[in-house]
């Protein structure tokens, strides 16, 4: 491959990423579609063994990835791992949230708080806490970018699907006031993203009677999520793919 060639072939060269539940759908795939275009991708998720595959995939395929198996409702894991990457590395380029836990659909009256307290601090009070440890190392790249994962029940409420969409909800607010507030004063860039129907674990939880095969794989979100990390999108960005 000749100098001229990598640009195009790999733009996230010398840059580095975080991403979120990494060791499927969505997340697994961004991963992966990162670390083909030259980034080096720091893969967070619970289950170790899971984020090891992803790991395996990567690098047989030529990139850098490293893991760092993690719950986010643990606390100070995020400090935790915040303090080892910059240890590590001066900047963070770029930040995939995409990690979320779906609490079981429910009317908003049956809603089990247990369940409910664990989904918002996955969601909402993990995403602030990861804001709050990486918007250092975020400042310090020449133009990092920040994408969120939502969905279309954070802004449009749907019956038993009141849990979740709140803490949707919130997790955006949250989103949209971090990019009013570096928008001017950093290169930082965010841009909130709902998916729309894809074919992972959680939709199937959801859909159990619907076919997978109806479903656009999450490769397809993944190559959009490089496209638009690949080009100068505004801050406050917000996007929804079609079907």
């Amino acid at each position: 491959m000749s100098d001229a060639q990598t640009p195009d072939r790999e733009p996230f060269a010398g840059r580095l990423a975080l991403v979120t539940g990494a060791s499927r759908g969505i997340g697994a795939a961004t991963a992966e579609a990162l670390a083909a275009a030259g980034a080096h991708v720091i893969l967070t998720a619970r289950t170790a063994r899971d984020l090891e595959a992803v790991e395996e995939r990567i690098h047989a395929a030529g990139g850098n990835a490293t893991i760092a198996p993690m719950d986010l409702a643990e606390p100070d894991a995020i400090a935790r791992l915040a303090t080892a990457m910059a240890g590590r590395w001066n900047a963070l380029d770029i930040m995939v949230l995409n990690a979320a836990i779906l609490p079981q659909l429910t009317s908003v009256a049956d809603i089990d708080p247990v369940a409910f307290t664990k989904a918002l601090t996955v969601n909402v009070v993990a995403t602030q806490a990861l804001i709050a440890r990486f918007d250092p190392l975020l400042r310090k790249s020449a133009k990092a970018r920040v994408i969120g994962l939502t969905t279309s029940v954070a802004d449009g409420p749907r019956a038993y699907w009141g849990a979740y969409g709140a803490s949707k909800a919130a997790f955006e607010v949250l989103l949209e006031a971090y990019a009013q507030e570096v928008q001017n004063i950093s290169s930082v860039r965010v841009a909130v993203i709902n998916p729309g129907p894809t074919r992972t674990k959680m939709r199937a939880i959801a859909y159990p009677g619907e076919d997978p095969a109806s479903l656009k794989a999450p490769e397809v979100v993944a190559e959009r999520l490089v496209a638009l990390l690949t080009s100068d999108f505004p801050t406050r960005y917000r996007e929804t793919y079609p079907r």
